[in-house]
């Protein structure tokens, strides 16, 4: 029997996994941890290159894919972690100012992403990577009439993607 999520065993299981308790975490066969989504999703990407969900290491394009994900990671995530948990960002109990701060500042990375798009429906061009699946969840955490607004063109590759069938499913579960 599994321990369930919030109890103190569950928390003490996941901390031996990862002290920092936050998710996603991938667990190699041979016990190898791997945090952090950026990481996650070019350690997969590279582990299946047949998948073509990354350009080939060493090239300028990957260059570019990789520079965006760690734009999206460091950037809007953790933008995106001030907005919707400002209590973790502060010592005050008024927490709105940080996350006031935060959507403004979250919204002016969208928009600089808004023009990085310049190769095609996707922020990598095409095909399909990672970068293009990552940003496409933190869409889910972004108001959608203001990105309508302000970033047609990530909000039609929000869309554009939301309708392929295996990221369907992936909404329906934890965003529907």
């Amino acid at each position: 029997t599994q321990p369930r999520p919030e109890t103190p065993e569950a928390v003490a299981a996941f901390a031996r996994i990862n002290p920092r308790l936050q998710v996603p975490v991938l667990i190699h066969p041979d016990g190898t941890v791997i945090t952090e989504g950026p990481a996650i999703l070019t350690h997969l990407a590279d582990a299946f290159p047949a998948s073509r969900l990354a350009p080939p290491p060493g090239t300028p394009a990957r260059a570019r894919h990789d520079r965006l994900l760690a734009f999206l990671h460091a950037n809007v995530y953790e933008g995106m972690l001030r907005e919707l948990f400002p209590d973790r960002y502060t010592d005050e109990s008024d927490a709105t100012a940080v996350a006031r701060t935060a959507t403004s500042y979250v919204r002016h990375h969208f928009l600089l992403l808004e023009d990085a798009f310049d190769r095609g429906p996707l922020l990598s061009g095409t095909p399909l990577a990672v970068l293009d699946i990552y940003l496409w969840m933190l869409c889910f955490w972004i108001d959608a009439d203001w990105l309508r607004s302000n970033c047609p063109r990530i909000h039609a590759a929000w869309q554009m993607l939301g309708a392929r069938p295996a990221l369907a499913t992936v909404a329906a579960r934890h965003f529907g």
